[in-house]
């Protein structure tokens, strides 16, 4: 973000203003932890910022600070649109194009208030007056730590901005382990614990409060994992009534797909998970190395995201998905042969 727009963003917050906070649908670790900050951050400028998120987020994200602030769309729908409809500010972080929403899409779209994308997806639609944009980040998180600081305002972050920051730069970097994650990274994760956030409750809190069904469910799971060795591609599948047999929760399914990537000489793994309500497969895609499953998400399936990690859906049920799937293998034979 250039000096010139960060002078602009200053002078809008001079005064208060209606500001909303808009995540994606599904928010993760990364939105929820990003959303957060922002909305404390901007507190301490004098604006009263509300979160709204498309629908609800893990439980795991729920001890954060402030979660209780946070309006779910799917819950209420006519305040949500009112505010929206209100806002003079809005803020959109960690996604770059608005049917990312869901059902708020189209308010989005409509609204006439100035928008601020701060997001590190590829290929971002041109939506917003200032974009934030950056694909070599680790995190909407990392992010938000930047445009604070592009801000001067280091000074102003507080154990709870702190503890919002690390959480979604350790969810989007598999706790430090992609690629994404740089020396900068590390600094900046210096600098939060510096700040009051405590990293080992923080870890303990995100990854070890599993429920038994949860564990019922990771069980279930790697009983269906299936290992194609001519294509070194690994899938998971979970079928709705697989879901409703271990009482799944939203974020149960949380990483699952990992396990499968990280099989000997894995280079892409997938995980299909069945959903009637919406009456589509949700797909996560991960990979190793320079195959680019970002590519092969927007190509067949709806998706995208970064080329280690993205999602996407179909519209097929839950075996012709995987027909599909398979079918489209042999097209990426050479790039996904393993290199040692």
């Amino acid at each position: 973000m250039k000096t010139l727009e960060i002078n602009s963003i200053k002078e809008l917050l001079k005064e208060q203003k209606e500001i909303i906070i808009v995540s994606h649908k599904n928010p993760d670790g990364d939105a929820i932890g990003s959303s957060l900050a922002l909305q404390q951050y901007l507190k301490k400028l004098n604006q009263n910022p509300v979160i709204i998120v498309p629908n609800d987020y893990p439980e795991f994200l729920k001890w954060l600070p402030n979660t209780n602030s946070i309006l779910k769309y799917e819950d209420d729908k006519e305040k949500a649109n009112i505010l929206i409809s209100n806002a003079a500010i809005i803020f959109t972080l960690d996604f770059n194009a608005f049917h990312r929403t869901g059902d708020m899409m189209q308010i989005l779209d409509s609204s006439s208030a100035l928008k601020i994308m701060i997001d590190h997806h590829q290929q971002p639609e041109n939506f917003a007056t200032y974009m934030y944009s950056d694909t070599s980040m680790s995190s909407t998180c990392e992010m938000v730590y930047n445009f604070i600081a592009k801000m001067d305002n280091t000074n102003l972050i507080d154990k709870d901005i702190a503890t919002c920051i690390y959480v979604g730069i350790m969810t989007d970097t598999g706790s430090f382990k992609y690629r994404s994650t740089t020396s900068i990274t590390h600094k900046i994760v210096s600098s939060l614990i510096e700040k009051g956030a405590n990293n080992t409750a923080i870890h303990n809190y995100v990854y070890n409060t599993n429920t038994y069904n949860r564990i019922q469910l990771l069980g279930k799971a790697l009983n269906n994992l299936v290992f194609i060795e001519k294509y070194n591609t690994a899938y998971i599948t979970l079928s709705q009534k697989e879901l409703r047999e271990h009482n799944y929760k939203k974020g149960d399914t949380e990483g699952i797909v990992n396990y499968a990537l990280s099989l000997n000489r894995c280079k892409m793994a997938a995980i299909f998970i069945e959903d009637e309500k919406q009456g589509i497969i949700k797909i996560s895609l991960r990979s190793k190395g320079d195959f680019s499953v970002n590519e092969l998400s927007r190509e067949h399936f709806d998706g995208g995201g970064h080329t280690n990690a993205a999602g996407g859906k179909s519209d097929l049920n839950l075996t012709e998905t995987i027909a599909k799937f398979i079918s489209i293998l042999p097209k990426y034979e050479k790039t996904l042969e393993y290199e040692i």
